[in-house]
């Protein structure tokens, strides 16, 4: 178990071959979502591990096993998250501030109003492996809504996101962790209840959104790291 949504299947694929100098344990290396054990649409490929002996142990991770966490945490819903105005952390977000950069918003809403972003993992993200590394391809969706006085909400826009992220990896205490970092991202309107606007009028404030809280929250899990076998 990794945690609440997501757990790995260490479990060896061959008998251990033994040789004179070192041992070769062929592992699965599956990461599931939390009790269901439905196949992703992955294929793991065999691999070697280059001739060493300056350690006593050599543990290598293939693309499969990303690609397999990140099929399994998309299915779980991890990678969607709601940002409202009492869980930012450095500002206030409302209507007043969209207003100010959008006129189309503050024709709409004259009093001003918090605003909650509903952000999601729209395709399972795409994973490409590289030394001490990996780059994660994301297509997602950014909804932001206004929060009326009833409590009701009432969609003003939704954004579609690319983002080019990267997470290092490490291990510390017999855990696989990571570390992400935010390399690029690129905005488009999906659908507007006030009418059309240029979308790089929002570019800075909604990456700085998701710098501020997206980026710190996926850390925050990645830090908890993946148990090793």
């Amino acid at each position: 178990q990794i945690d609440d949504l997501a757990e790995v299947d260490y479990s060896l694929n061959s008998l251990p071959a033994v040789f004179r100098p070192f041992i070769d344990l062929d592992l699965k290396g599956a990461v599931y979502p939390a009790g269901n054990y439905t196949d992703s649409p992955y294929m793991a490929a065999s691999f070697t591990i280059p001739d060493q002996s300056g350690s006593m142990l050599y543990l290598a991770f293939s693309e499969y096993f990303f690609q397999t966490s990140s099929f399994a945490y998309y299915t779980a819903g991890a990678l969607n998250m709601t940002i409202a105005e009492e869980t930012c952390s450095y500002f206030n977000i409302n209507t007043e501030i969209f207003g100010s950069i959008i006129p189309e918003v503050a024709k709409y809403s004259v009093t001003p109003y918090p605003v909650m972003l509903k952000l999601m993992a729209t395709e399972i993200p795409i994973i490409s492996l590289e030394q001490d590394s990996f780059t994660v391809q994301i297509q997602g969706s950014m909804e932001v809504l206004a929060v009326l006085p009833d409590s009701t909400t009432q969609s003003l826009f939704t954004m579609n996101i690319a983002a080019n992220t990267s997470i290092s990896l490490n291990i510390f205490d017999q855990k696989l962790m990571g570390s992400l970092c935010l390399n690029r991202l690129q905005f488009s309107l999906a659908h507007s209840n006030v009418g059309f606007f240029e979308v790089s009028f929002l570019e800075n404030i909604l990456s700085y959104i998701l710098q501020t809280e997206v980026i710190p929250s996926a850390n925050a899990k990645l830090s908890k790291g993946f148990p090793l076998p």
